[in-house]
């Protein structure tokens, strides 16, 4: 018996650390030749878009050179973002400025698979970033993303988020830090239904939240957690309340194949940049179990990370 569950582990540990690399080699060559095309300065969006997927004939590798493509080439624009000024949101001025902000990036996006002949719309709607948004619903839209069409089923409609792609902006959103994630290119459905919620319920693919109030009152989702294809996780809630000394459990069902060999908490004030504290975690059919002791009093972030990677977060409410 003890053997067979030090193999479950050595198999959970194998497969976590093995999802991270399977997900980057999935579009490693469409990745390579558009790497080698370069920012293309002087060019216009029809130029570019044609240069970056002629070399592809399927529409999916087309679709992945222009993510690709924009991920590298075009920021965060932290002032336009935080005012959410979208007076420079067109295609033509976004490549002409090299920023803009997520609606900014979802309409080049989606000229750009027009040029291409790939069928694709603009989605306005919610996300969020930080443990701080969980139930505290934004007054107004503060993302963008999109929806690509593939077939004629509507199975074969598919999310791509562009802006997280190509990183991110600090809690001030003063500041865009550049950091390139496959995790959001025909992203799964449930996670993303879970961590992104559309004004227009039409482009909810798949069951999700029924209302604004019950998207934000879920746990944050890291970029990670595409990766390792993670489900829904129990606490379902994103706001957790618990007793000193008490413990509190976790359960992270994985769908893909799971290869993070190193499992932490970090948990505090992040003012006081809390250290990160390993987890011993069990292996269940498809998933990972642990839990984690209250050891302060105190309303504070809950960060689960995967191998130095954020794949949750929650608020967490300690009293005596």
């Amino acid at each position: 018996m003890k053997n067979k569950r030090l193999a479950k582990l050595f198999l959970l540990s194998f497969f976590i650390t093995g999802s991270f690399q399977l997900f980057a080699q999935g579009y490693a060559k469409v990745d390579s030749v558009v790497k080698r095309l370069g920012p293309m300065a002087d060019k216009n969006v029809a130029t570019i878009a044609k240069t970056i997927t002629l070399p592809f004939s399927e529409k999916i590798n087309k679709a992945r050179a222009i993510y690709y493509w924009i991920a590298q080439h075009i920021a965060l624009d932290p002032k336009a973002t935080k005012s959410y000024d979208q007076k420079n949101s067109d295609p033509v001025k976004v490549i002409e400025l090299r920023k803009a902000t997520p609606l900014g990036f979802s309409l080049l996006f989606q000229e750009m698979c027009s040029q291409a002949d790939i069928r694709c719309l603009s989605v306005d709607g919610f996300t969020k970033n930080f443990a701080g948004e969980i139930n505290d619903p934004a007054d107004e839209i503060n993302h963008s993303w999109n929806v690509v069409q593939l077939g004629q089923s509507k199975d074969e409609w598919y999310y791509v988020d562009v802006a997280k792609a190509a990183g991110y902006l600090d809690k001030k959103q003063s500041l865009f830090t550049a950091h390139f994630s496959n995790a959001y290119f025909f992203a799964d459905k449930v996670l993303f239904n879970l961590s992104h919620y559309p004004d227009n319920s039409a482009w909810q693919l798949g069951p999700g939240p029924k209302s604004l109030e019950d998207f934000y009152a879920l746990p944050v989702i890291g970029a990670a957690a595409f990766e390792l294809k993670i489900q829904k996780p129990a606490p379902a809630n994103g706001s957790i309340k618990a007793k000193l000394n008490g413990k509190i459990e976790f359960t992270i069902p994985v769908t893909g194949e799971m290869n993070s060999s190193k499992l932490e908490i970090i948990a505090g004030d992040e003012r006081k940049n809390p250290k990160p504290e390993l987890v011993k975690f069990s292996s269940t059919d498809g998933g990972m179990q642990f839990t984690y002791a209250c050891k302060k009093e105190g309303e504070f972030p809950l960060k689960i990370l995967a191998d130095g990677k954020e794949i949750l977060a929650y608020k967490l409410v300690v009293e005596e």
